[in-house]
């Protein structure tokens, strides 16, 4: 039995279709994420499993029971689905402490330690309205959390988000997958907020889900340039390269940095002069001219400038 399924949803927002016949799966304990582009339909989708919306066709089940939407019911939602939106609400005039205490049905040990994950604890005394944006949206999830969900619906949980607070935020979705088997699925723009994290990935445009799979293999096979610009830097392999690679070239059409390497030279390789060098911390950038395009070719080695003639092979 499935926890979760989708089938078929169909929405329209006036005269355009926002969701259009969407079907996914998702079982106990995994971890899915959604990527797109702003407008794909993302946050649309998650309020119709929420609850919070209401499709004009189709079907969501949970725990093969049907949600209903919006029309159907006096109160939105659903109570074992939580849904943290984009704006993380909570109520003015209310300490921090109350919100958190609330429906808690954790015990005083777990309460602990999600308030110790979250970063709160001194936020405890303090009411709402006084609160900045990363401590409202800590507060609001930690809330979410208390209450038990079986399934967290996530949306854009790390949107305009610091690297620090980022990293916090993380760590409490995974105190509520890991510590207390709550079932996770998020949507983000970011792919290094996806590609680690996720067991299954979506990605939607205009929509529709145009692919679906692991996250190392959507990112490696994207089925188009959409995809494969939403998950990271790529280059296209075009006919005039390919032809020019010794023995020609039969993979795929679109190659990460990663998967160019620079060697020295050779019979395999190919002469390439650097365009620009991006300094990323832990690694460089390389954009290099070859066969009248441009490649991004990802290297560890310092020292690469620009102008310099460098040999690569793919």
């Amino acid at each position: 039995m499935s926890l979760l399924s989708v089938s078929n949803i169909y929405k329209k927002h006036g005269e355009e279709v926002v969701v259009n016949n969407v079907s996914l799966t998702l079982e106990k304990g995994q971890k899915v994420a959604i990527a797109g582009e702003t407008g794909s339909g993302k946050t649309t989708l998650m309020r119709i499993i929420a609850g919070l919306g209401q499709a004009d066709s189709g079907e969501v089940l949970f725990e093969e029971k049907k949600v209903k939407g919006t029309s159907e019911k006096l109160m939105a939602g659903h109570q074992g689905i939580a849904y943290l939106s984009q704006h993380f609400e909570l109520n003015n005039n209310y300490r921090v402490e109350e919100i958190i205490n609330y429906a808690n049905n954790l015990t005083k040990e777990s309460s602990d330690a999600l308030i110790d994950v979250c970063h709160i604890r001194h936020l405890l005394k303090r009411v709402t309205q006084t609160l900045s944006g990363g401590e409202r949206q800590r507060v609001a999830l930690a809330r979410l959390i208390t209450q038990t969900p079986r399934l967290l619906l996530l949306d854009e949980p790390f949107s305009n988000m610091d690297l620090i607070h980022k990293n916090t935020l993380k760590a409490v979705i995974e105190f509520a997958s890991g510590r207390m088997g709550i079932t996770c699925m998020l949507i983000s723009h970011d792919p290094y907020d996806l590609l680690p994290w996720a067991d299954e990935l979506f990605v939607m445009q205009n929509g529709r889900i145009v692919q679906r799979g692991a996250p190392i293999d959507v990112y490696r096979s994207p089925i188009n340039t959409y995809v494969a610009g939403l998950l990271g830097k790529y280059s296209l392999i075009t006919l005039e390269l390919a032809t020019s690679l010794p023995g020609g070239y039969s993979r795929k059409p679109y190659i990460r940095p990663e998967e160019i390497f620079i060697v020295e030279n050779d019979a395999e390789s190919l002469p390439a002069r650097i365009q620009k060098v991006l300094f990323y911390g832990s690694y460089y950038d390389l954009e290099v001219a070859i066969a009248n395009q441009i490649l991004t070719v990802r290297t560890e080695k310092p020292g690469f400038m620009e102008g310099e003639v460098v040999y690569i092979k793919l």
